[in-house]
């Protein structure tokens, strides 16, 4: 093998014109996934510690900035295949930035703000610099990739101005910049969706999609254990432990049916549309995870006879429901599965109604016991009722 060929002086090449690619995540980019466990963790912390309407606006806003962040690193990197010592760099950098991102989340709002804001800003200046140089190499993408250079290069300057404006001011420009990131992609005429060489590795992203779910699902376990551990093991009566581990295997659920209905599974066509929904589905159904597995430290803190926590509950049964909802919306956009002929839209709908019904009953102050029993229904409702009916069809 000449050194040229080696992946580490390998050039950015759209992935079309490379001839031996692979689908599958490169190590820099699991890295990069990888990083997101602490951000994830410090967002988990920051909602456990604001169960509010004003600090859940907060945590969701953050939440999709830094989804988008690492969206449009992951986009890249589906549609570019680019390994070399220098992208490894930029890679490195971007994880620098993702570490000052996460360092500032506690203290949003706040002092932590314009670190954030500037360390988010210098994140997209370096997309916007891994377009440029796939720019200079791939020479039939070069429409498309100068139009993601400006694109990116002028958010970059507003995300530095979000940095010293004040409130609410800076929150408001640095969230209307963030929603520009996804019309520039979808929006007719002027998206970037308008280039046919604007085609990401679809299998490629489905895997990152699917890397960047189970950290938000893990995250639970963090909050679950470290909960526990606080409170200590051996001090806890029986109940607790039992709550606990219905925690546990909640979370486990989740990630079993996404897997079983719609994970590492592509869009059913490339229309602009299509993609949107498939992309918006992940971004929220990820959001969602994360507060489910805030939502299960209640579990800890409860027992049997006692009413679960309000603030908890509150966002345990919304982010059921908003989870049921994006496994039916990413269900509908991607190519048809064995598994679909058994996830109806009437078992998805039964799984939010009585989920928001859990929410219901514990207003109204039901014990944990009913709660659970309720909560966990809509859940398993969603695995048991196709797997048996799967069964009853070939089983027999």
């Amino acid at each position: 093998m000449s050194m040229p060929d080696h992946p580490v002086w390998r050039k950015p090449q759209h992935h079309s014109d490379v001839e031996h690619k692979s689908d599958h995540v490169h190590w820099v980019e699991l890295f990069y996934d990888l990083i997101h466990v602490v951000v994830i963790f410090l967002l988990g912390n920051y909602l456990s510690h604001h169960l509010s309407i004003e600090g859940f606006f907060f945590f969701a806003g953050i939440f999709i900035a830094i989804w988008y962040a690492w969206g449009d690193t992951s986009v890249f990197n589906s549609t570019f295949v680019s390994t070399d010592f220098i992208h490894r760099l930029m890679m490195s950098a971007q994880i620098a930035t993702v570490m000052f991102m996460a360092a500032a989340i506690p203290a949003i709002p706040g002092k932590g703000w314009p670190y954030f804001a500037l360390a988010y800003a210098l994140n997209r200046t370096i997309t916007a610099t891994l377009y440029w140089r796939a720019l200079r190499h791939s020479s039939e993408s070069s429409d498309m990739a100068y139009e993601m250079v400006r694109n990116y290069s002028v958010l970059a300057v507003l995300f530095v101005i979000s940095a010293f404006l004040p409130a609410p001011y800076s929150y408001l420009l640095f969230g209307a910049s963030v929603l520009a990131v996804q019309f520039l992609y979808m929006l007719p005429k002027i998206g970037i969706n308008r280039f046919e060489r604007f085609i990401p590795r679809l299998a490629h992203m489905s895997e990152r999609f699917a890397l960047l779910l189970l950290i938000c699902i893990g995250e639970g376990f963090f909050k679950l254990v470290i909960t526990l551990s606080e409170k200590g093991v051996y001090k806890v009566p029986a109940e607790v432990l039992v709550n606990f581990v219905l925690g546990g295997f909640g979370l486990i659920i989740l990630c079993w049916i996404y897997f079983d209905f719609v994970g590492n599974a592509k869009p059913k066509d490339n229309k602009t549309s299509t993609h949107s929904l498939w992309w918006l589905g992940h971004l929220f159904l990820m959001l969602s995870a994360i507060m489910i597995g805030v939502a299960l430290t209640g579990e800890v803190k409860v027992g049997f006879s006692e009413s679960y926590p309000i603030g908890y509950a509150w966002l345990g049964c919304t982010g059921l429901a908003l989870y049921l909802s994006c496994l039916l919306l990413i269900q509908f956009v991607i190519e048809n599965r064995a598994a679909h002929e058994f996830s109806t839209v009437g078992l998805r709908l039964f799984g939010i109604a009585l989920a928001l019904l859990t929410l219901l009953a514990v207003i109204n102050q039901v014990s944990t016991l009913v709660g659970n029993f309720l909560w966990f229904s809509a859940l398993l409702s969603q695995l048991l009722i196709p797997m048996a009916k799967a069964y009853r069809k070939y089983a027999t």
